[in-house]
């Protein structure tokens, strides 16, 4: 089927097609139309591509690429866990790829799908143009038990540190509260709280914090407002007694969740509040019993350790106009 190429700017045509397209396979909310068109505003250049293969009403696969020189990518702003690629699950990645680099003008020496997660999209095999490289580790945890059954599965260590945490915070006086908003109304100063508490962390002195007035605390905003118009949208909150302490950004979609940020007061140095936060969120979660699967994407650290053992490599996708092209590279690498 032939690929269209239209500019980015008439992305906002297509959603119904793109929502329709990820339900068919992944439904994440990674890849709703309203996170990728918040993604547009804020994060676009003007430069990137809209490709649509197939029915332009009913497309096969749809992504947003953006061109360096002679290398094709998808549109990958950090705030993106995933590129932004659909394809109908039954459709082949290698042969939709294939005719994508025959489409593209110029003379293209690469396309690259970058940040797959092999549990939405299948890890195509080495074969032909195509070549896989691994991304990160990430991890998820599921919920299909009990949040009692979970949590003596955890480590002795987690489980101790918890205990001992909360009987600290309780001999101290001090009330932990776990605040959920899910109302659109919510957002402006959920966000605001978000960057409040990361801004005096150590992302301050990188210029990397959200903050209600830049591009990122531009995004999460909109973004999460669209998100909490259908109940997708959720911000927790932690507190010791008035004092914010931790806070998670998250969206939703069917039955799979998705903590987008979260950031904690640096300045506590007795207890873990994200830790505590991380415990009460999840205990709501497992007693609601409306979501199946809570996802951290990001690189997997010590933490995420501690509370699942269910991990999984990403991978970047790789089409290249020659065959050799990656032994080649691999060479100039190692010398």
């Amino acid at each position: 089927m032939p690929w269209q190429l239209l500019p980015a700017s008439q992305y906002h045509q297509f959603h119904a097609a793109c929502d329709t397209l990820n339900a068919s396979g992944y439904n994440t909310p990674l890849l709703d139309s309203r996170f990728i068109h918040h993604l547009l505003t804020e994060f676009g250049t003007g430069q990137e591509v809209l490709a649509i293969n197939g029915d332009i009403n009913a497309p096969t696969a749809l992504t947003l690429l953006l061109r360096e020189k002679n290398v094709w990518s998808t549109f990958q702003p950090s705030q993106a866990p995933i590129g932004l690629w659909h394809s109908h699950p039954t459709a082949s990645v290698s042969d939709l790829m294939q005719d994508l680099f025959s489409t593209l003008p110029g003379y293209p020496l690469l396309i690259g799908i970058t940040q797959q997660d092999p549990d939405l999209l299948s890890r195509p095999n080495d074969q032909g143009h195509i070549r896989t490289l691994d991304y990160i580790d990430t991890a998820r945890i599921s919920v299909s038990e009990s949040f009692e059954d979970y949590w003596s599965g955890r480590g002795k260590n987690l489980r101790r540190n918890v205990k001992r945490q909360k009987n600290r915070l309780q001999r101290d006086g001090i009330t932990t509260r776990l605040e959920k908003s899910t109302l659109p109304s919510d957002v402006d100063e959920g966000v605001k709280d978000y960057g409040s508490l990361e801004s005096a962390g150590w992302k301050a002195s990188t210029g990397t914090a959200v903050h209600p007035d830049n591009a990122q605390g531009r995004f999460y905003s909109t973004m999460l407002k669209a998100f909490c118009e259908t109940g997708d949208g959720l911000i927790y909150r932690y507190w010791y007694n008035d004092r914010l302490v931790a806070t998670d950004l998250c969206i939703k979609r069917d039955k799979t969740l998705v903590i987008l940020k979260t950031t904690y007061d640096e300045s506590e140095q007795v207890t873990s509040p994200a830790m505590l936060m991380h415990y009460e969120v999840f205990k709501d979660i497992f007693d609601q019993q409306q979501i199946q699967r809570i996802e951290f994407y990001g690189r997997i650290m010590d933490w995420h350790r501690k509370w699942t053992n269910e991990i999984r490599t990403m991978y970047h996708i790789n089409h290249y106009r020659w065959r050799l092209l990656p032994a080649v590279q691999s060479i100039f690498r190692r010398s």
